[in-house]
C-alpha cells in the first residue's frame, strides 16, 4: 500500500494538517486508555483492603488485565488494515469505556477479575496509536513520530498514578466512604475515555489524503479483500516473532512496573499511599521524553547505517535496560532507589522507541497485523512477569533481579532482525526523496545535523541549560524522600490543593529538570520551574505557609534571583543548538533556522 502525502517533519504544535490531527488524537487517546487500564493500580491498597485480596489474588488480577490485551492486539491491528484506524480507535474507545466504569459493581475477587480483564481490551489501543502514526509520517521522521505518540501515550501510566488518588481523595472529601469512592474515580476514568471515543470519529482521518471508505471507492486504495490473510502474512515472518520477544522485554516490564510500583514502594521503603503513587508515577512521566529519543536516536542511526543502524541501536538500547534493571533491584536507600529507577526507566522507554522505529519497515502490505503482534509481545512478558511475582517465596526485589537478567539476554535477539538488499534500497530511496521534500519545503539545502558533531555548537547557554536541569533534578528527588517537611513548608492554608501543589514541584523538577538536560520542549521546562521558584519565594517572603526551613532555606535572595535570571533566560531564548529542540525543530526559537540569523 503505497501513502501518498505522508508529513517530512514533526511540527510539534501545529493542528491544522490531517497528519499532526491524527498524531495528536492519537497520542492523546492512547495517554486515556492507558490511564484507565492502570486507574485502579494506584488504589489497589484500599481495594485490597476492602476485598480482602491476598497476594496471589492481587497478582492475578495484575494478570487479567494484561493478558486479554495479548488477543485484542491481535485483532485489532488486522482490524485497522481492513476498516482504518479512525474507525478501530472509535470503536475501541467507545465500548471499552464500559468495564471500566462497571468495575465500580465489583464487590468479590471474583468479579473484580473480570472486570479487570474487560478493562484490558483499552491496551490495544497502543497498536492504532502506531499505525495511525506510521501511515502519515515519512521514514525520516516516522521513529521520532511513532515514539513519541507512544510515550506521551505511556504518560497516562505515570500520570494515573499521581490523579487517580487526588480523584479519589476528592470523593472522600465530599463525604463518600472509601468503598464508594474509588469505584467513582473510576467512573470519570471511563466516561473520558468515551467522549474522546467521539471525538476521535469526527476530528481525524485514517490517512493523509482521507478516509478508507472514500479512497477505497475512488481506487486510489486496495478493495478491503486484499487484507485479508495480512495477519498470517506477518505472522509467517521470523523478525516478526523477534521484536514480539524483544517487546516483551521491554514494554512488558514497564507494564509490570506500573502495577507493582506503588506497592513496591510502600512494602519495601514504607512510604504512604500518596508519596508511593508519586514515586511511581516519576516511571511513568519519563515517557514525556524517553521514548521520543529512542525513536529519535533511531532516526539517526539510519542516516548513515541504514535499518541495520537501527537494529543496532534497538540492541543497545535494550542491553543498558537490563543492566539498569538489576542495578534498581539492588537498590535499599530511597535517595539511591529514586534516581536509579529513573535511568532504568529511561532505556526502558527508549528501547520501545527503537522498537517501533523498526516494526514499519517489516511488511507494508500487512502493517496492522505487523504492529498488532509486536505490541501483544509487550503484553506477554506482562503477564510471564506477572506470574512471577506471584510465586509466594519470590519477594519483589529478587524477582526484579531476575527480570533484569532475562532483558539483558533478551536484547541479542534484536541483532537476529535483519533486511534483505532490496528492503534497505527501498527504505533508503524513500528516506531519500522524504529529505528532499523536507528540504523543499523549508528552503533548506543543509543536511541535518547528527548528534555528535552538534558537540561543536555547545556554548557556554546550553552548558548552563545542562547544568540547571541536573540540579533541579536532583532536588526534586531530595523533595521526594523529604515529602512530609516539603508538605508542612506549603502550610495549611491550602487545604487539598497543598498536595497537587507538593506534587507539582516534585514534577517541575525531576521531568522538567531532565528536560532541560535533554534540551526538549525546554521553554516549558523553564517556564514551569520559574514559576515554581517565584511561588516560593513569595511563600517565604509572605508567610503564607508555616515558615518550614525546606522552602525558606533555598529562597536566599541572590541566590535565588540568579537561578530565576536563569530559568527566565532559558525561556526567553530556548533551547540552543545542542539539543532535542534543535533537531525536532520544536520550541527553538529563531537559531533553529539559518535563514533566520
Amino acid at each position: 500500500m503505497e501513502i501518498k502525502n505522508k508529513a517530512t517533519e514533526i511540527d510539534l504544535f501545529s493542528f491544522k494538517t490531517p497528519q499532526m490531527r491524527a498524531f495528536h488524537m492519537s497520542w492523546f487517546a492512547f495517554f486515556l486508555c492507558f490511564f484507565a487500564w492502570f486507574g485502579i493500580a494506584p488504589l489497589m491498597a484500599v481495594v485490597r483492603e476492602e476485598l480482602a485480596l491476598s497476594k496471589q489474588q492481587v497478582a492475578n488480577t495484575i494478570i487479567a488485565s494484561v493478558a486479554i490485551t495479548i488477543l485484542a492486539r491481535l485483532v485489532i491491528g488486522s482490524l485497522c488494515d481492513r476498516i482504518g484506524p479512525r474507525l478501530t480507535y472509535t470503536l475501541l474507545l467507545v465500548l471499552g469505556s464500559i468495564p471500566v466504569m462497571a468495575i465500580g459493581l465489583a464487590n468479590s475477587y471474583t468479579s473484580f477479575l473480570l472486570f479487570r480483564l474487560g478493562i484490558g481490551v483499552i491496551g490495544a489501543s497502543f497498536v492504532i496509536t502506531q499505525y495511525h502514526t506510521s501511515v502519515m509520517f515519512a521514514p525520516n521522521v516516522v521513529g521520532t513520530a511513532n515514539a513519541t505518540s507512544a510515550g506521551w501515550g505511556n504518560l497516562g501510566g505515570g500520570v494515573t498514578q499521581i490523579i487517580m488518588p487526588l480523584i479519589f481523595a476528592a470523593f472522600v472529601g465530599l463525604g463518600y466512604s472509601q468503598a464508594v469512592s474509588w469505584r467513582l474515580s473510576m467512573v470519570v476514568a471511563g466516561a473520558v475515555c468515551l467522549l474522546t471515543g467521539i471525538a476521535y470519529f469526527f476530528f481525524t482521518t485514517d490517512l493523509p489524503n482521507g478516509n478508507f471508505r472514500e479512497l477505497r471507492a475512488s481506487g486510489e486504495l486496495p478493495k478491503i479483500e486484499s487484507h485479508k490473510g495480512s495477519f498470517w502474512l506477518a505472522a509467517r515472518d521470523y523478525r516478526v516473532w523477534a521484536l514480539f520477544l524483544v517487546y516483551a522485554a521491554c514494554f512488558g516490564i514497564e507494564l509490570t512496573i506500573n502495577n507493582i510500583a506503588a506497592i513496591y514502594y510502600k512494602d519495601y521503603f514504607g512510604l504512604g499511599l500518596k508519596t508511593a503513587g508519586l514515586v511511581a508515577g516519576l516511571f511513568g512521566l519519563m515517557n514525556i521524553f524517553a521514548r521520543t529519543l529512542g525513536g529519535f536516536i533511531s532516526d539517526k542511526f539510519v542516516h548513515k547505517n541504514g535499518l541495520k543502524g537501527r537494529v543496532r541501536w534497538l540492541f543497545i538500547a535494550l542491553l543498558v535496560e537490563g543492566i539498569a534493571l538489576m542495578l534498581f533491584s539492588r537498590m535499599t536507600i530511597l535517595a539511591l532507589a529514586i534516581p536509579s529507577m529513573i535511568v532504568f526507566s529511561l532505556f526502558v522507554q527508549m528501547s520501545e522507541g527503537a522498537t517501533y522505529s523498526i516494526v514499519p519497515f517489516i511488511n507494508k502490505k500487512a502493517l496492522g497485523a505487523v504492529a498488532g503482534i509486536v505490541g501483544a509481545g509487550g503484553n506477554m512478558g506482562a503477564v510471564a512477569a506477572g506470574f512471577l511475582f506471584r510465586i509466594e517465596n519470590i519477594d519483589y526485589p529478587t524477582a526484579l533481579l531476575i527480570l533484569g537478567v532475562l532483558v539483558a539476554s533478551c536484547s541479542l535477539l534484536a541483532l537476529t532482525v535483519r533486511f534483505s538488499t532490496s528492503e534497505e534500497a527501498d527504505v533508503a530511496a524513500e528516506y531519500g526523496r522524504a529529505l528532499e521534500k523536507r528540504r523543499a519545503a523549508r528552503r533548506l539545502g543543509v543536511q541535518l545535523g547528527e548528534l555528535v558533531p552538534a558537540l561543536r555548537s555547545l556554548g557556554p547557554m546550553d552548558a548552563l541549560r545542562i547544568y540547571l536541569g541536573i540540579a533541579l533534578s536532583i532536588k526534586g528527588i531530595f523533595f521526594v524522600t523529604n515529602m512530609n517537611e516539603l508538605e508542612a513548608s506549603l502550610g495549611q492554608n491550602f487545604g487539598e490543593l497543598q498536595n497537587v501543589l507538593s506534587w507539582a514541584i516534585v514534577f517541575a523538577h525531576v521531568v522538567g529538570g531532565a528536560s532541560l538536560v535533554l534540551g526538549f520542549v525546554t521553554r516549558v521546562a523553564a517556564g514551569a520551574n520559574a514559576l515554581v521558584l517565584l511561588g516560593a519565594a513569595v511563600i517565604a517572603a509572605t508567610g503564607t505557609g508555616l515558615g518550614g526551613d525546606l522552602l525558606r532555606g533555598n529562597v536566599d535572595f541572590q541566590f535565588t534571583s540568579f537561578v530565576f535570571f536563569c530559568l527566565v533566560l532559558v525561556t526567553w531564548r530556548g533551547a540552543g543548538p545542542f539539543s532535542l529542540d534543535r533537531f525536532l525543530n520544536v520550541d527553538n526559537g529563531k537559531e533553529a533556522r539559518p535563514e533566520e540569523r
